[in-house]
């Protein structure tokens, strides 16, 4: 077995070199028609025009190619903008559009062949070296030697991993020229399932879905023989294949809006920007069922599901985030800051951002109610900002690029405007919590290494209270690690939730409050 292992690893390993080649292969060259197919009517005469010096020239790598684009494309909007002709810039971006049009390499012309050489090939590497895994391993989770792991505990091959994840999350978000040929390996199966042509994000759902599924496998493995684990990873990889990536392609393909219909304001911040409501308003039943669904699920539905289940039924069960959080970063869980610091600035942090995103909604919807009469296009700025700052660099960069480094979830701790929604409804008005038996623990600390929301739940445990906590995800890692059983996620009476409980220390007692 272990033989395998090593092969699956080899696997992997190459297969992730030849994706992180494969930006780099072929050559690209623009032609005149390639502009008037792919730039908007209202700007193909001006990009026709001031492009000219580009058809017909070979570039062999894409940085050739994207630094002469942009030369003569900002060259044009910088001496706009000294004139302060605000309304003859050119704001759209086509720089990702021109770059895979002009795109000459072997990925175009064979995408399934290294397909199967990068993407696929990683896949297969990552099941050989986890089917093995835990073979011998009782069922529990045992002190497994976590802080003595290169990749698990902040060492070299941790922060390698680390630093690749945040420039991929990089180039994904501010920089997709540079991945043209990753995406025009994709393309056939964007086609198949939409109908559409694939882009950077068509890429980046396929690869995190692929993600989600894999180490959804390792977490069946570590964490077999118990049912609650088992089911909320299926539910996770169900959620994430079929609401978050096949059924939006299928509503394409159907041409209607692209909708993941599990995400919920205020984490699916753009539900009531402009172009999405019109986009719903304009697709006749589904559209409005798409519209009238999303307001009742941020009205109703969250307060409601969080009241009888606690927060765990989205953040553990459903959430795209999360699932990528349960599974490919399961590895890194034990990474949260637990020190009461941390929970000070996370507080701070994440309800920071909702109010944020309160604020740019009521915003925008007052501006779009009024006819864009309230502050005109000054809400695509506010999006700009948001989108930027919270969308990409915390939700993405930071969120994801930083599992290796801060723990697996840095999103949804600090950032998550949703975490914070269900976390105030959990925190004051839910059936759920987590009760210990403090007579039984051992103080092994297991509990609160393996807390990825940064918890003490030894503390807890230690004095036998509910563990009430606005932050906490349910998703029950803590009670699947505990030696001696005693924690357990129940969902009961609000009476009792926040319990007076006396401590024997020797033949005194004291009473210790929330």
């Amino acid at each position: 077995m272990k033989n395998i292992q090593i092969i699956g690893l080899a696997i992997f390993v190459l297969g992730l070199a030849i994706f992180s080649i494969i930006p780099f292969l072929g050559s690209y060259q623009l032609e005149k028609e390639m502009v008037a197919d792919t730039v908007k009517e209202e700007h193909q005469e001006i990009l026709l025009d001031i492009l000219q010096p580009m058809y017909g020239k070979t570039y062999f790598s894409n940085f050739a190619f994207v630094s002469d684009y942009r030369n003569y494309f900002d060259q044009f909007n910088g001496e706009l903008k000294e004139k302060e002709a605000w309304d003859e810039v050119i704001w759209d971006d086509y720089a990702f559009a021109l770059t895979k049009a002009s795109t000459k390499s072997e990925v175009k012309n064979q995408p399934f062949l290294f397909l199967g050489i990068s993407i696929f090939a990683s896949v297969i590497g990552a099941l050989l070296y986890i089917f093995p895994l835990y073979r011998h391993q009782p069922e529990g989770i045992k002190n497994d030697g976590i802080y003595h792991s290169s990749m698990k505990s902040r060492g070299v091959l941790g922060i390698i991993t680390g630093t690749y994840l945040i420039l991929f999350y990089i180039i994904l978000y501010w920089f997709p020229e540079y991945m043209t040929n990753l995406v025009w390996m994709v393309d056939p199966i964007s086609m198949g399932l939409s109908g559409n042509p694939a882009t950077q994000w068509f890429l980046y759902g396929l690869m995190y879905t692929l993600a989600i599924l894999v180490m959804g496998i390792r977490m069946f493995r570590k964490y077999r023989g118990n049912k609650y684990q088992t089911l909320r990873t299926a539910s996770v990889m169900f959620f994430q294949i079929s609401f978050a990536f096949l059924i939006p392609e299928i509503m394409v393909l159907l041409n209607k809006p692209w909708h993941d219909f599990k995400n919920i304001w205020p984490l699916d911040y753009s539900f009531f920007y402009d172009y999405r409501m019109e986009g719903m308003l304009s697709s006749g039943a589904i559209g409005m069922f798409m519209l009238v669904w999303g307001i009742i699920l941020i009205v109703i539905g969250v307060p409601l599901l969080t009241y009888f289940y606690g927060k765990r039924w989205y953040c553990s069960w459903v959430c795209g985030c999360g699932g990528l959080a349960e599974t490919l970063g399961d590895p890194y869980r034990q990474l949260s800051d637990k020190s009461l610091k941390a929970w000070q600035v996370e507080r701070y942090m994440v309800h920071g951002v909702l109010v944020l995103a309160v604020v740019m909604t009521a915003v925008t919807i007052a501006n779009y109610f009024s006819g864009f009469g309230l502050l005109g296009n000054a809400t695509n700025q506010l999006h700009s900002f948001y989108g930027f700052a919270i969308g990409s660099a915390f939700a993405g960069v930071i969120g994801t690029g930083f599992y290796p480094l801060m723990g697996n979830r840095v999103w949804c701790r600090f950032g998550c405007p949703l975490a914070a929604y269900l976390g105030i409804v959990q925190r004051f008005k839910s059936r759920f919590r987590i009760t210990t038996n403090g007579g039984q623990c051992i103080s092994c600390g297991n509990c609160s290494t393996y807390c990825e929301m940064g918890i003490d739940v030894r503390w807890y445990a230690q004095r036998g209270q509910n563990i009430v906590r606005a932050s906490c995800v349910g998703c029950g890692v803590c009670a699947a690690v505990c030696p001696r059983g005693v924690l357990k996620l129940e969902n009961g009476p609000e009476k009792g939730r926040v319990n007076d409980l006396p401590i024997i220390i020797g033949n005194d007692s004291i009473t210790v409050k929330n």
